[in-house]
């Protein structure tokens, strides 16, 4: 049961209520975010988690890589329900991916799918192709902690604090700060504020905490950044490039920051950070006012929304923008 792009609201609620069903019903729940998770993936499954294992079922939740979650996150799992992948069942009684946007995203636990005896789906990506028994799939929600409410709420759940901080690190992440943001989710954060959740104590570890070392780093990688205003049809596209010996040295929370700087260039509508992940490998990290960004990143092998998306390419740091520029180009 699915609900795809052009498909009615009726259908989502439709997949809401068999997902709030199916929860309702399962004993032993792994909930997966995807490879490197952000507050949105791990928010979703931590928030769906700890209901679940307040009703007494036997809960996990893990991701394929790295080792450990971010250090900004780790506040979020109240309950302990955060699993190393190597204690994954092979075989999941009830398997539940949540913001993954394909299968290949779940990493080095994406076997578990095919091995699951029940299968949820939770996402809002666009380029998402659609697996599962069960997917809760609606690329008009801002985050898929949006579609997490709407299924814990069909299941009756009491959403307090802890489970509302969950969901509103991934609501507001994924809306830039609810620039992105409809009335729906709004007031879905009026709710979730209502619960009791403390703003500034699930903000400040994942935008506004940093160690001074960064700032001279960020200096550095601000001033080679660089502007091509003919680029991605004339629009605009600002780039910066990470490299390993940053990533090594400092956590995601500021690595991933880089490109929400780059974005506020006027002169382009685009931004695009790269970040090295492997001796000629780069993950891009892509963000837009206008552009369809995701339909570059689809068309490269990534994939996202219209306005943030991300593709990993091989290849010189030059050679991987001169491939993207191309794509934008068209």
């Amino acid at each position: 049961m699915s609900a795809a792009t052009d498909s009615p609201e009726t259908d989502v609620a439709t997949a809401v209520a068999a997902a709030a069903e199916l929860l309702g019903s399962a004993r032993d729940v792994t909930l997966l975010a995807h490879v490197q998770p952000d507050a949105d993936a791990l928010g979703s499954a931590l928030a769906l988690g700890t209901v679940l294992a307040r009703r007494g079922a036997q809960v996990r939740v893990s991701f394929g890589s790295p080792a450990g979650a971010p250090e900004s996150l780790r506040p979020l799992d109240a309950l302990g329900l955060l699993v190393p992948p190597d204690e994954v069942p092979a075989a999941p009684d009830l398997l539940v991916m949540c913001d993954t946007a394909a299968v290949e995203r779940l990493g080095s636990l994406a076997d578990r799918l095919a091995a699951a005896r029940a299968s949820l789906l939770i996402d809002h990506h666009a380029s998402n192709p659609g697996f599962g028994d069960v997917q809760v799939l609606d690329p008009s929600a801002e985050a898929t902690a949006v579609l997490v409410h709407r299924v814990l709420t069909a299941m009756g759940a009491a959403i307090d604090a802890t489970v509302g901080a969950c969901l509103y690190a991934g609501l507001v992440t994924d809306t830039s700060g609810f620039r992105r943001a409809g009335p729906a989710a709004h007031r879905m954060a009026a709710q979730l504020l209502e619960a009791g959740v403390d703003v500034e104590a699930v903000l400040r570890p994942i935008s506004d905490d940093h160690p001074f070392s960064w700032l001279g780093a960020l200096a550095d990688v601000l001033h080679d950044a660089r502007l091509d205003p003919d680029a991605a049809g004339g629009n605009g596209l600002v780039s910066a490039v990470v490299p390993v010996a940053l990533m090594e040295r400092f956590r995601v929370e500021e690595v991933d920051g880089v490109v929400d700087l780059l974005r506020t260039a006027s002169e382009a509508d685009v931004a695009v950070v790269a970040k090295q992940v492997g001796p000629r490998r780069w993950s891009l990290s892509m963000r837009s006012r206008t552009v369809d960004v995701a339909a570059a990143a689809v068309a490269l092998g990534g994939g996202g929304h219209p306005r943030a998306a991300g593709v990993t390419l091989d290849g010189e740091p030059a050679e991987v923008l001169d491939r993207l520029k191309a794509v934008l180009g068209r």
